[in-house]
């Protein structure tokens, strides 16, 4: 379940944008959720103290994932695919 009481920081500043586009855009609520879910997971992942068993491939797929997710928000904020 998303908290919207931790805005993530990259998108801090355009935090009121975010959550307008949320509230009416079911695909940007989707693309945001999906965005936090992968962030909370890749900050997990680097700062475990488990790390040599998470191989790299895999750690570097979802760091391309999240950049992907972050350019289509970074987008959908400066375009509001109106």
């Amino acid at each position: 379940m998303k908290n919207s009481n931790r805005p993530y920081r990259k998108f801090l500043p355009q935090q009121k944008k975010i959550e307008e586009l949320e509230k009416s855009s079911s695909r940007f609520r989707r693309i945001y959720s999906e965005y936090e879910l992968m962030s909370d997971e890749l900050w997990n992942l680097e700062s475990s103290d488990n790390t040599e068993s998470i191989p790299d491939d895999f750690i570097n797929a979802i760091k391309l994932q999240t950049t992907y997710l972050e350019d289509e928000i970074q987008d959908w904020l400066i375009d509001d695919h109106e």
